[in-house]
């Protein structure tokens, strides 16, 4: 193992293969659903789940890793690494960067740096890739921090969901619940802003088809000619999202695209349907 370990949640929803391939590790958020609890991306697998939330009466609910887990994670990295960096979704949206915090508190050793990535899904996934490629290039405790804190204001997380319904339910609605009144008129679109890290209305439309091509227009006037790197991420709609992929595709000069499911902690504050696309731009050298 490298002697820095990389660590985030799974709000990312990172693609497990990618996560193998640069030994990043995901500890799991936990989805209480039907009188159970279940860990993300362990107990229960997004099929499973869309499955059961099309079918449920009692909406799921969702609470973070706790510092205990946290604490384990930590243990069992440090075997084999000096230092830790714990990427975590906002701290806005949950308590999962405090529990972090607390539990690098409580431990002499390994070393552990908790950056609230202030976003979420694989905007949140990138900065835990630039963590991971900044460690195998040798940089050391504070460049891979620095470098993960520069990428935080350049990365971008739109996304387009059918209903607001479910968002509003779990309280991460933030300043979308101004639309909450035309839920059955639009289709919106909102993004996590950095500086803020919640949601936010970027835009909205009649339609999905609509609303997918301003994210695109977006995403274009967002990252200019540069090249990009991107992850698209859906709820339960797979075919709708490899063909909103492959439009990415042929329209930006991609560095890296990824295709994902939305985890069932992400699927329980989105609803199915939901879709997203996380990116950021290569700056100009």
């Amino acid at each position: 193992m490298s002697k820095i370990a990389i660590l985030t949640d799974s709000v990312t929803c990172f693609p497990p293969k990618l996560a193998e391939e640069h030994n990043i590790h995901v500890i799991p958020v936990h989805i209480n659903f039907g009188g159970k609890s279940y860990r993300d991306g362990v107990d229960i697998t997004p099929a499973q789940f869309y499955k059961m939330l099309r079918q449920a009466v009692d909406l799921p609910t969702t609470s973070a890793s706790s510092v205990g887990e946290y604490q384990v994670f930590y243990r069992e990295l440090g075997q084999g690494a000096k230092a830790i960096v714990c990427i975590t979704y906002s701290g806005s949206l949950g308590m999962g960067y405090d529990s972090a915090v607390a539990a690098s508190r409580a431990l002499n050793s390994p070393h552990v740096h908790v950056v609230d990535s202030r976003t979420a899904l694989m905007a949140e996934g990138f900065l835990a890739l630039e963590a991971a490629r900044a460690t195998a290039g040798g940089e050391d405790l504070a460049g891979v921090v620095r470098r993960v804190e520069e990428l935080i204001p350049r990365v971008n997380l739109f996304i387009v969901f059918e209903t607001l319904e479910y968002l509003h339910r779990g309280g991460r609605i933030g300043k979308a619940e101004a639309l909450l009144g035309s839920l059955l008129q639009i289709k919106p679109i909102l993004y996590v802003p950095t500086e803020k890290g919640v949601f936010d209305v970027l835009g909205k439309a009649r339609t999905k088809r609509k609303a997918m091509n301003q994210m695109l227009n977006l995403m274009a006037r967002e990252v200019g000619d540069n090249p990009v790197h991107v992850a698209v991420q859906h709820a339960d709609v797979p075919e709708e999202a490899q063909s909103f992929m492959e439009e990415i595709a042929s329209r930006f000069n991609c560095v890296e695209l990824h295709l994902a499911d939305f985890s069932p902690v992400v699927g329980t504050h989105t609803g199915p349907g939901a879709i997203s696309v996380a990116f950021y731009a290569e700056t100009p050298k």
